[in-house]
């Protein structure tokens, strides 16, 4: 199921989201930060998804992952339609405070096509591929 907030919602409105936290973050243009969704026990990287600070505070109490779908211009709880939770595990920004890494139990498929991850289905460079030859192999 997907959410506006009861207030209009949408990047850049107010949000309970602790000051600690909220301070910290860098956002895009338009109030976001990249969300990468990645599997708690295998690290698989699973999707890529967009936070404002309302869904990552909806994210950070709920245990579900909430998102700021860009094309709908509203909030959505990964797996309320799909029945394709995501179970946070654990939430962390990186050094430079401009990228969440949420680590989840994902059931089912990650992907809107209905693959277990958004990163399987167009690989530019395979891993039997980057020979000893490639850009760096010798670092």
């Amino acid at each position: 199921m997907t959410s506006s907030s009861p207030t209009g919602g949408g990047p850049g409105r107010p949000s309970p989201l602790a000051p600690e936290i909220a301070d910290r973050l860098k956002r895009s243009a338009d109030g976001l930060v990249p969300a990468i969704a990645q599997q708690y026990d295998t690290g698989e990287v699973l999707m890529l998804g967009w936070m404002d600070d309302e869904a990552l505070h909806r994210t950070l109490t709920t245990g579900r992952c909430t998102y700021w779908s860009r094309s709908r211009r509203e909030y959505w709880v990964k797996g309320d339609t799909s029945g394709h939770f995501q179970w946070v595990k654990s939430v962390a920004l990186d050094c430079d405070a401009d990228t969440v890494l949420v680590k989840v139990d994902q059931v089912g498929a990650a992907c809107h096509t209905g693959a277990r991850t958004c990163f399987d289905a167009d690989v530019l460079l395979a891993e039997d591929a980057a020979g000893t030859d490639a850009p760096g192999a010798d670092q």
